[in-house]
């Protein structure tokens, strides 16, 4: 079975695009496919010009362009916040006084300033998913990826983390793309792209956007 067929999108520099469709529509697999998690069997995917295919390294292409907000968080039970959220800053050149700055400035963006020493089974969902974006921006992306990032957390941690969000578009000028089944969380983007049978079949449009930075074909 095919998970994304034909679909054709660009998403612009700075542009805060939320994907919506039913369970099984191709979601998760195109922001997969747009974060190089996955390659296409077909077509391209192009990053500032540059086919992901013929990127020399996919492994440092994620870890250096591409922050990843799960779900499911994925934080490391043996690891405190603040570790938790220097992981992905080994693959830079920073010295442990570095990596433990930036942690903790991360921490304090997210509201997490005071819980940096508890290991993830100390912290209740909110603020696992609060660690889990901290951890997303350790290496200060190009573009956010979130695959439900709101889908286990109450109305207000859910609130709290679309505040952050709309926070790192307008004072970042961040690109993020949001998956959610949630119309309130799809309302907060600029642009709702709508799957259905793993195709685009409309998109909805708050404003446009400037300049081209991904495409998929």
């Amino acid at each position: 079975m095919t998970a994304v067929n034909h679909v054709s999108l660009t998403i612009n520099r700075g542009e805060y695009v939320a994907i919506m469709g039913p369970s099984g529509c191709g979601k998760s697999s195109l922001l997969n496919l747009i974060g190089s998690l996955d390659l296409p069997t077909s077509g391209s995917i192009y990053f500032e010009n540059q086919s992901l295919a013929n990127h020399p390294s996919l492994d440092s292409f994620r870890a250096t362009k591409i922050g990843f907000v799960f779900q499911a968080f994925h934080l490391l039970p043996t690891l405190t916040s603040l570790e938790n959220v220097q992981v992905p800053m080994f693959t830079q050149s920073l010295t442990v006084a570095q990596r433990v700055a930036r942690a903790k400035e991360l921490l304090d963006l997210v509201g997490m300033s005071h819980r940096i020493d508890a290991l993830p089974d100390r912290l209740s969902i909110g603020e696992k998913q609060r660690v889990a974006i901290a951890r997303a921006l350790a290496n200060k992306p190009e573009v956010l990826l979130a695959d439900e990032p709101t889908g286990n957390l109450d109305s207000v941690n859910g609130q709290a983390v679309l505040e952050l969000f709309d926070r790192l578009h307008r004072v970042n000028q961040m690109t993020l793309v949001i998956i959610t089944h949630s119309p309130e969380v799809a309302q907060c983007a600029e642009r709702v792209i709508h799957l259905r049978d793993g195709r685009i079949s409309h998109e909805t449009r708050r404003e446009e956007a400037e300049e081209v930075v991904i495409g998929s074909a």
